[in-house]
């Protein structure tokens, strides 16, 4: 078991209104936080879990990819990709909700006292039936040291 560092939660809210927003294959920011990590002995981790809820009155036919970058800008860093494969076929007409949840890890990260993580969300290509994401959303992290 290692030293806690730190933790903390990006709670997104933006999505609470009932056309939500919707889900294109440009990743779209929906989490951003940082980690103090001052002091921290060797062997450095941070363990995060991401949720997004994706609703459509169509089967949503696409896959759903979450990603995690540490930094920002051009110079971050993607430290964790996953994708959902689409589920199976859903009552036309009807609402189809999925809410994703990953959880992973970035490992003996460079250590400059204070690191940025942000989570996105997109599809990736096939035929999108208006998937929207219309909630929850959020981002958990916590650092840990040796």
């Amino acid at each position: 078991m290692g030293n806690f560092l730190d933790a903390r939660t990006s709670q997104n809210i933006s999505t609470s209104n009932a056309t939500g927003i919707p889900v294109t294959t440009t990743p779209a920011l929906f989490g951003t936080l940082g980690l103090n990590t001052t002091g921290a002995g060797p062997n450095l981790r941070v363990q995060f879990t991401a949720t997004v809820g994706i609703s459509s009155l169509a089967t949503i036919a696409v896959p759903i990819t979450i990603s995690i970058f540490r930094g920002v800008g051009p110079d971050a860093v993607l430290v964790y990709r996953a994708t959902e494969l689409p589920i199976a076929l859903g009552a036309v007409g009807a609402l189809n909700r999925r809410i994703i949840t990953v959880t992973g890890a970035d490992y003996q990260p460079p250590n400059p006292g204070f690191l940025i993580y942000q989570a996105f969300v997109n599809t990736e290509g096939g035929v999108a039936v208006a998937p929207t994401r219309t909630g929850p959303e959020s981002f958990n992290a916590s650092a840990y040291s040796d």
